[in-house]
């Protein structure tokens, strides 16, 4: 004890105080920019960097923090007070840069009570997508630093595994796929794990994006052939297309497999599909089929929307078009059922390679589009998915450097206006600039998934369950 007490006091000995300070009109160059954000009550603490400081003295409402150097850490219990006290926290920060004391206009905190989901996972890849290595599915606590691994490339074979998606937010509903040979469907109900085959000889190939039906039977799934293209242009890196793409319901308690002609028509794509809250609509993206690779610029998918009864598991006999002025992709309805989150790019069906990609809002009841210009960035915004509540949606953008997907956090509040984001924060505030791998597709959940890496290698092993 004495020892730790010896160590503090060496410590603040040896941070510089604040003297001779000169004011500054303008606001510090912090990184993350969490300048002016909405965050929830229960985020963990928000560390940031200053460049090129050589102290800093930071006072965040009554608390106050200083370091000798340019990263600035709060601790934990200091940080949870700090958020439950108040509901707006005025931030100072004063640097010391080149033997001067500059202190810097300050910016705001705005704590909401609209909690944020506690966990999320993410699929870390390389950031050019086409080739996989050393691939993991982590689930991270937002509320801490905590993460767990749910697929590790050492378990797991190296294989690719794509992303994890949850029934509802529903950490005991879940499922993720892992490729290759003896790979499958990972289907976790309570924390059972089940190998599922869902591919049929109809099928043009695997199921490739998915989500759940509310009551948790069935999933709703489209088996797309994906073709990815190097473009000659060095300003473009890759582009990815389907050369087709079909839509299927799955039945998880009767493992059968329902059909519809609307939702596998031979002269369209149908991609990226998704039940509304409520079971009563498949929403999902459609395009005509062009000559492809030659025509890959007039793909351009609409968004479309088609009955389904969750009692009888029959899908509708019409579609109706909800939006088609530019290219759409992964739509996600609000848990409220209020509003539906999608990409927009010029055109295509992969936005994480469309510079221009970003997300838009839709208000369901009134057909009104927000397109959510304090969200986006000039870099790619997608891959997005809700908060329980409704209040949050969280999703993947490049804009540090265009090449790397990172996290970020946006509160919609209940007039349905959309605030500044703000990145998931990392223990060591210097962290995402050495870390070289992509936040892929983050998903939010209300809890921790009850299974890891080793249950899912585990489940490898199993025989896998076929669908008819």
């Amino acid at each position: 004890m004495r020892l730790a007490l010896v160590s503090l006091l060496i410590l603040t000995a040896c941070t510089p105080t604040p003297h001779d300070v000169k004011e500054s009109a303008q606001e510090a160059e912090i990184y993350p920019d969490y300048k002016d954000v909405t965050i929830p009550v229960n985020i963990a603490p928000m560390n940031f960097l200053v460049r090129g400081a050589e102290a800093v003295e930071v006072k965040a409402g009554d608390l106050t923090v200083t370091s000798r150097g340019g990263n600035v850490e709060f601790g934990m219990r200091e940080w949870r007070k700090l958020l439950e006290e108040n509901e707006s926290v005025e931030v100072k920060v004063t640097v010391l840069k080149d033997g001067q004391w500059t202190a810097y206009k300050p910016f705001h905190w705005y704590v909401v009570r609209d909690s944020v989901d506690s966990y999320l996972s993410y699929r870390l890849i390389e950031p050019d997508y086409s080739v996989w290595s050393r691939l993991r599915i982590i689930q991270r606590c937002v509320e801490n630093y905590d993460e767990y691994a749910l697929a590790d490339y050492n378990l797991e074979g190296d294989r690719c595994m794509n992303c994890h998606t949850t029934g509802s937010q529903n950490p005991q509903l879940s499922m993720m796929y892992v490729r290759g040979d003896g790979g499958g469907a990972i289907l976790n109900q309570g924390g059972k794990l089940r190998k599922l085959d869902i591919k049929t000889p109809d099928m043009p190939s695997t199921s490739t994006y998915f989500g759940f039906s509310p009551s948790g039977r069935y999933i709703v799934f489209s088996a797309n052939v994906v073709i990815p293209a190097v473009h000659a242009s060095a300003e473009k890196r890759l582009e990815v297309y389907d050369t087709a793409s079909d839509i299927y319901v799955a039945d998880l308690e009767k493992n059968k497999i329902i059909r519809s002609s609307l939702l596998s028509d031979p002269e369209q794509l149908e991609t990226f599909p998704t039940f509304s809250p409520d079971g009563k609509y498949i929403y999902y993206c459609t395009s005509a089929k062009v000559d492809l690779p030659k025509d890959y610029k007039r793909l351009k998918y609409a968004l479309v929307r088609i009955p389904f009864d969750e009692t009888t598991g029959v899908i509708g006999a019409q579609t109706d078009t909800l939006f088609n002025e530019r290219s759409v992709c992964h739509p996600r309805v609000s848990p409220d059922g209020e509003r539906i989150l999608f990409s927009v790019q010029n055109f295509g069906t992969f936005p994480i390679w469309h510079k221009e990609a970003d997300l838009w809002m839709m208000d369901l009841k009134s057909g009104a589009v927000d397109t959510l210009k304090v969200v986006n960035s000039d870099r790619s915004d997608t891959y997005h998915s809700w908060s329980s509540n409704s209040r949050w949606f969280v999703f993947a953008s490049k804009r540090d450097d265009g090449l790397y997907g990172k996290p970020y956090f946006c509160y919609v509040d209940r007039n349905g206006k959309a605030h500044k984001p703000f990145c998931l924060p990392q223990k060591d505030p210097t962290f995402y600039d050495d870390f070289l791998k992509s936040f892929n597709a983050p998903e939010m959940a209300k809890g921790r998934i009850p299974f890891d890496a080793v249950d899912v290698a585990n489940a490898l092993q199993l025989p896998p369950e076929p669908f008819d």
